[in-house]
């Protein structure tokens, strides 16, 4: 996955805690990450209908359905595209002793374990919401880190 993806993630958990819209350079600025970078992935994210922006001297993003109803996987596939991670090539049959057509019916044993891998992480992260997260910050970082966020997105 690319490192635009976690910074997605994080962008919508502070969404999911913001009064109001945020604009894209206070997100950045909060994450110390670079701005043309991140609004790429907010563009992304814009695409695929899990926030919207506004323009005017109030305006910036905003998630568009609660945050219990966006999950990471909405979010992975939003920023890195629905593209399975493996893709095989059916190496098996290259090389001095190649597989024939009749041994390739069905994928190899690796091709198997790779899809399987990929099943198991996609379900994992549609199983998590940005709600989710955001309930772990406050239990990872404390109560307070919240009303701090809104303060500072607010000055």
């Amino acid at each position: 996955m690319s490192a635009g993806v976690e910074w997605a993630i994080h962008c919508c958990v502070v969404l999911s805690q913001a009064d109001g819209p945020v604009p894209a350079p206070r997100l950045a600025e909060f994450h110390g990450i670079s701005r043309t970078y991140l609004a790429k992935h907010l563009q992304a994210l814009s695409r695929a209908g899990l926030v919207s922006s506004t323009e005017g001297r109030v305006g910036g993003y905003v998630l568009t359905r609660p945050a219990d109803r966006v999950t990471v996987l909405d979010i992975v596939l939003a920023v890195d595209g629905s593209e399975p991670a493996f893709r095989c090539t059916e190496i098996r049959q290259n090389g001095p002793l190649p597989a024939g057509p009749e041994a390739c019916t069905r994928p190899c044993g690796v091709a198997r374990v790779m899809h399987a891998a990929e099943q198991a992480w996609r379900a994992s992260l549609k199983d998590v919401t940005v709600a989710d997260l955001a309930e772990s910050v406050t239990a990872d970082v404390g109560a307070g880190t919240f009303p701090a966020l809104r303060d500072w997105l607010a000055g």
